[in-house]
């Protein structure tokens, strides 16, 4: 045999030993390999990640800052409701922000009653009919929020009664008619900024997931 040829089993036999190695080490999978069972999850675990403890808590520390009061009322509000979620809630507040003001300026507030507190459906209702006496009547549209921040969070721990005050800044046209339909406050063409920190209420773990409107300032 010539060189080259000796060479080439030389090779072909350490190939042969290594692969024997491997799969004495390794072994081998043959036919169908039964999937992984999933591990078991304690009862009412999520199937997403939660936060460890002494970890930190993404969706509160990106609203609030770590170690404030409001952060620690968040992650209690949390230990009582595992489903709470602040993003979640803001998302919420978002559109029944939008609902409320506009219901307002329109006058009729039969939709949001339910979304509202006694004190503060009384204060809107006043303010209503008196435009309604005076003969007034709004015309607004909401062009969007330009801005949206949590301001703080209470939670009381015997109650169960969750707070969170959110501050807006939206954008609306808006115009003030009289009797006459004339025009005697605002300008439909052009857009206003108005502001307002409105507070909501809910006893956490409750069955009920709706907040309500319980305080409103500018």
């Amino acid at each position: 045999m010539n060189s080259a040829i000796i060479q080439l089993l030389v090779l072909a036999g350490i190939a042969i030993f290594l692969i024997l190695r491997l799969r004495s080490v390794l072994g081998t999978r043959e036919g169908f390999e039964k999937p992984r069972e999933n591990l078991p999850r304690p009862d009412g675990a999520r199937g997403t990640f939660e936060v460890i403890e002494g970890g930190v808590d993404r969706d509160i520390a990106d609203h609030v800052p770590e170690g404030s009061e409001s952060a620690d009322a968040l992650a209690r509000m949390k230990r009582v409701e595992t489903s709470f979620g602040v993003s979640d809630f803001l998302g919420g507040a978002r559109g029944a922000y939008e609902m409320i003001l506009m219901a307002f300026e329109n006058g009729d507030l039969t939709d949001v009653k339910g979304f509202l507190s006694e004190d503060v459906y009384e204060a809107f209702q006043g303010v209503i009919d008196a435009r309604a006496d005076q003969g007034l009547t709004v015309d607004a549209s909401f062009v969007g929020l330009s801005e949206m921040e949590l301001a703080g969070a209470e939670f009381n721990d015997e109650t169960g009664e969750a707070e969170l005050t959110v501050r807006f800044v939206a954008e609306l046209t808006s115009v003030v008619r009289d009797k006459s339909g004339d025009i005697v406050e605002g300008d439909a063409n052009k857009i206003k900024r108005q502001r307002d920190v409105w507070t909501f209420a809910r006893t956490m773990g409750r069955d009920d997931p709706n907040w309500q409107l319980v305080a409103t300032g500018a």
